[in-house]
């Protein structure tokens, strides 16, 4: 992460202890709906049970914060270290992720009780520390709270794919009744002049350590779409044949295409007389106005051939979307779900994370941060595909202009959708 060095706000003890309290409170929620035997499951390797999610942040909490920095703390159950660690190697072995389903003990009750027990240890913490502890130990304090934000997005994401394989397509939520269709405003073009731009977090406050060192990149021309592709307008590229167009698609997308049937967005199924969409509310017909979600970048790079366009690169949009108010549609409980474009609204934050044709590669001058989380980011710098602006299942306030996400390109239960770049005539 990248900081100013301490001051009276950062490092103030109850405001810190009251945005810790916010941010745990409410994770769990995000999880009240689900019932223990929800919370236990995990539907592929790529996805972890909610009951984990818990775990695991408050693991980060115990492991990299109370157990170096809290005089004489032992931890709550040895074995946790072991079952919730994610990836820090650093740190020793670890229960395999695919196998994280198989975890039924220890039960929903004692990660909760677990939680408890750490959340006290975190406020008796900053409660009895001096200035100069503070100072050590808040920084990864600090990353602990953005991180349990990701794995918030993930509780979402992830129950949803798991809900998604059960044959009755259970909702998150109840459905919701009052939907109207809307309607998108007619998709249009925002102009950017390129030349030198300043990419990368400024240093002034909280950022992960990926999205720095702050540098110049020379930008052509350009120009960016007002708003998130919809459903209708892909609806309109599977039309034409989309998926059976080899010329549209990159190498290895078409091959998935082959290779796993691929016919239309994942949640997406035709019952006959129409598409509908599994979402977190349950099944919903096919709003042809909503941001399309859950495609992969090679979709999303399939349906810019087919449009005669491009998908456009990190630094064009971070350069676009750094003069954007940060708001959206961010997490809404009841409903998280895109909506609609508003007349106006170019939807760079919130919605539907946008695919971008930018490989997650070091900016210039990156380094990894010292200690156990030099893991957190640059290990990953590798096979992935840079995503940004956040979805509606982000928190708000997790997002900023310079935050890069990243997946791999064949990724698709994200809330990832597209948006369209080309070259200024």
């Amino acid at each position: 992460m990248y900081r100013t060095l301490p001051d009276e706000q950062s490092m103030d003890s109850p405001r810190f202890v009251s945005r810790y309290a916010a941010v745990r409170a409410f994770t769990e929620r995000l999880a009240a709906p689900l019932s223990a035997e929800d919370q236990c499951i995990q539907s592929m390797p790529d996805a972890s049970p909610t009951k984990w999610h818990l775990a695991h942040t408050t693991w980060f909490f115990e492991t990299l914060v109370l157990m170096p920095y809290a005089r004489g703390y032992e931890p709550y159950d040895r074995r946790y270290h072991y079952l919730f660690n994610s990836y820090y190697e650093t740190l020793g072995p670890r229960h395999p992720r695919p196998s994280r389903g198989l975890l039924t003990r220890p039960s929903l009750h004692d990660v909760h009780a677990y939680r408890d027990h750490v959340d006290e240890r975190i406020k008796h913490l900053f409660a009895n520390a001096s200035l100069t502890e503070r100072a050590a130990f808040e920084p990864t304090a600090e990353l602990g709270l953005h991180h349990e934000q990701q794995h918030q997005e993930l509780i979402l994401t992830d129950i949803k794919h798991a809900l998604s394989c059960n044959p009755t397509l259970p909702g998150y939520r109840p459905p919701v009744s009052d939907l109207v269709p809307g309607a998108s405003h007619p998709l249009g073009w925002l102009d950017f002049a390129g030349g030198i731009v300043p990419i990368g977090h400024s240093g002034d406050a909280f950022a992960f350590d990926n999205e720095g060192p702050r540098h110049l990149v020379l930008l052509a021309p350009y120009r960016l779409a007002n708003r998130l592709i919809t459903c209708g307008e892909y609806l309109a590229f599977m039309e034409d044949g989309g998926y059976r167009r080899p010329e549209l698609w990159l190498s290895d997308g078409w091959a998935l295409v082959q290779a796993q049937g691929w016919e239309a967005p994942l949640y997406w199924s035709h019952d006959g007389s129409g598409w509908t969409v599994f979402t977190l509310n349950g099944v919903q017909r096919l709003r042809p106005s909503e941001p399309v979600v859950h495609v992969s970048f090679y979709e999303a790079a399939a349906y810019a051939a087919w449009a005669g366009k491009r998908v456009p690169t990190e630094f064009e949009w971070e350069a676009s979307a750094a003069a954007q108010p940060v708001s959206g549609n961010f997490i809404d409980p009841m409903r998280p779900h895109p909506k609609p474009a508003a007349e106006g609204a170019t939807q760079f934050y919130g919605d539907a994370w946008e695919w971008m044709r930018s490989s997650y590669d070091p900016y210039p001058g990156f380094k990894p941060l010292d200690g156990t989380v030099a893991e957190y980011n640059g290990k990953f710098m590798c096979g992935q595909m840079v995503l940004r602006g956040g979805s509606c299942a982000t928190p708000e306030g997790h997002i900023r202009p310079s935050y890069r996400n990243f997946f791999p390109p064949a990724a698709r239960w994200q809330f990832s959708g597209i948006r369209l770049a080309e070259d200024a005539t």
